[in-house]
């Protein structure tokens, strides 16, 4: 209770004040481009106090950026920029995602015995019916699912425009359906070991793609097409992450994979109900786009459609890091070219802040002992990531209703 309570006051103040930084870089003399700024925000400290050791190499990426190579960049002429938000979206971003799909790629090469003996088991489980199929689902299920968004993501392709065909919309839906399959195992390994998803870069890649296969039709129509085709893409990959949150939930509390699976399936159409309903009400009240909405994500995707249509893509970094992300996760540290390069694409002011509760757990577990960080630091940590979660939706909720 006590966690919620406090990380509701922090997170309130800041709401109050319009203060979500500290920049610490400035009053120790750090050069800009070391970004020494740091989130305020007690929910980040608990996420990585929560995931522990499993984050170590998240913040060794972003550390490699902005205090190591930085520097070196900066050393020999060669920094393209001295602003620490530009030079994440010039060249630390395009870079992990790069790292992120080498790193999954790789990851999948590697791991491909083990995930075809795992559905092989699931289906000697089904044919056997043993405890492991009580436990899941039937693995009939999957193979129905992938031909259902198969079957989906054609229909939404050829219906998004008068210009699109059946070989073009046949593409779209195959290649929709592998990326969702292969961001899947991407966004539910980050979000399993550090708790956070890039599912951004993964939607942003996502319509990449599709642009390219349906860049034949016209700017306009391939537009309309790679959006429809990448926000039904974009929801899929989103159950991955939060499927993943729910089953990392449920093995804290013993609860059953089967019956989390099931109610997934019973409760998935409430949220786009209810994100569809707000995403109305704040567009009414404040207008998407503006001061208070500016939606960040939504104009990232737009210059990235800018850049593919005018030939600006960042081709040479995407393929440095996933050849970079597919050696770090053939190393034998499982996931290592994913994490890193997760601390290259997300923002360097989170990853300061994650380290604090990922270096405390650490201390805590050595100094205090692995049980005294279960039963006490891991419900402290809950705590902070409630309460910021709560206060964050009330003032949401007092601005729409509020006026």
């Amino acid at each position: 209770m006590g966690g919620i309570v406090l990380s509701g006051v922090v997170h309130a103040i800041s709401n109050a004040t319009g203060v979500g930084n500290f920049d610490v870089g400035v009053l120790i003399g750090l050069p800009e481009y070391m970004n020494g700024v740091w989130y305020i925000s007690l929910l980040t400290f608990g996420v990585a106090y929560i995931a522990g050791k499993g984050g170590f190499f998240f913040i060794i990426g972003g550390y490699v950026c902005y205090w190591i190579l930085a520097p070196l960049l900066a050393a020999q002429g060669l920094l393209p920029t001295t602003d620490p938000g530009e030079l994440r979206l010039l060249l630390f971003r395009p870079v992990g995602i790069g790292m992120l799909i080498g790193g999954a790629i790789s990851g999948i090469v590697l791991a491909l015995p083990l995930m075809i003996g795992a559905i092989r088991s699931m289906q000697d489980a089904a044919r056997t019916r043993s405890a492991l199929s009580e436990q899941e689902l039937p693995i009939k299920l999957l193979y129905i699912a992938i031909g259902g968004a198969a079957i989906l993501l054609f229909v939404i392709s050829v219906m998004s425009t008068a210009e699109m065909g059946i070989l073009r919309g046949l593409a779209m839906a195959v290649l929709g359906t592998v990326w969702i399959w292969m961001a899947g195992v991407i966004l539910s390994e980050c979000i399993g070991r550090t708790n956070w998803s890039p599912l951004s870069g993964m939607t942003l890649i996502a319509v990449t793609i599709l642009i390219f296969i349906s860049s034949g039709l016209g700017d306009s129509a391939a537009i309309v097409a790679s959006i429809m085709v990448g926000a039904a893409a974009s929801v899929a990959m989103a159950q991955a992450t939060d499927l993943m949150l729910d089953l990392k939930t449920g093995y804290l509390v013993g609860a059953s994979p089967r019956k989390q699976q099931i109610g997934q399936f019973l409760g998935s159409w409430l949220g786009p109900i209810l994100v569809m309903a707000l995403i109305v009400v704040l567009n009414e009240a404040d207008g998407l786009g503006s001061e208070k909405l500016p939606a960040p994500q939504g104009q990232a995707l737009a210059s990235v459609i800018q850049g593919i249509l005018g030939g600006d893509v960042p081709i040479q970094k995407y393929i440095a890091g996933a050849g970079l992300g597919a050696i770090l996760s053939a190393s034998g540290i499982g996931g290592l070219g994913i994490l890193v390069g997760l601390g290259f694409y997300l923002p360097f002011n989170i990853i300061l802040t994650y380290s604090l509760g990922t270096f405390t757990r650490i201390f805590i577990d050595r100094r205090r002992g692995v049980h005294f960080s279960e039963e006490i630091g891991i419900p402290v940590a809950a705590g902070l990531i409630v309460g910021e979660a709560l206060v964050g939706v009330g003032y949401a909720m007092s601005q729409v209703f509020g006026g």
